[in-house]
């Protein structure tokens, strides 16, 4: 994976975001593409040496495509301008879709790289399910928070989209209620791919994937049902 002529194509995308630069530039995009599966597969084979039920998802399914869903938005740009990929067992990324914790992470054309774990925004019943976990495990969830490998790498759980008020049907002063509140169960953290390698950027996502282990397995504990 060539990192610096990916940074370069995206930045250039993003200064000409139209189809007809696209065509002319798709060579590049399909070397780059290309380049970025391997990358993926690559990483999903040495993060499944720590956690098993990775090496069930399919490197295809796990990149997202370029292109954006222009229909509700104000922004009509047809391309987006990074490459992603989103790796968990069942092949399910959208978090509509309720697929449980994922491995996700992007490189965007201002040449940064940002990776997260967990689960965003997931759907209500998925979200009513991990409430009645935490509920229930109130111990092995402030266990997660208290790792400082975790901590150190991601800092503190994220906390876009929380609720103001508790959810409804839960005990306001209860201790964990600000955890309640939230509507993703995730963490995140960004770098500047500056003077990265390949091989850096690969070892930096897998360290950092295998230190939120403790909150995907804790995540895992939840019912899917």
């Amino acid at each position: 994976m060539h990192i610096a002529e990916l940074s370069r194509f995206l930045f250039e995308l993003s200064e000409n975001n139209n189809r007809a630069w696209f065509v002319m530039n798709k060579p590049r995009y399909d070397i780059l593409r290309a380049e970025f599966l391997h990358m993926v597969t690559r990483l999903i084979q040495d993060l499944s040496k720590h956690d098993l039920l990775i090496a069930q998802c399919d490197p295809k399914k796990a990149l997202f495509r370029i292109n954006r869903d222009v229909r509700f938005g104000k922004d009509k740009s047809p391309y987006k301008t990074y490459f992603s990929a989103s790796i968990l067992p069942s092949g399910r990324k959208k978090p509509s879709e309720g697929g449980g914790p994922a491995y996700y992470f992007q490189i965007s054309q201002d040449n940064r790289l940002l990776f997260a774990v967990g689960e965003y925004m997931p759907p209500a019943d998925r979200l009513r399910n991990i409430r009645t976990h935490l509920l229930e495990d109130e111990a092995g969830f402030k266990k997660v928070l208290k790792n400082r490998a975790l901590k150190d790498c991601f800092g503190e759980l994220q906390e876009e989209g929380k609720l103001q008020r508790p959810p409804k049907g839960y005990d306001p002063d209860h201790a964990l209620i600000e955890y309640l509140k939230l509507k993703s169960m995730m963490v995140w953290t960004e770098c500047s791919l500056e003077g990265m390698l390949y091989e850096d950027v690969h070892q930096k996502l897998v360290n950092g994937f295998k230190t939120a282990l403790p909150l995907v397995r804790w995540l895992r504990g939840a019912s899917f049902s």
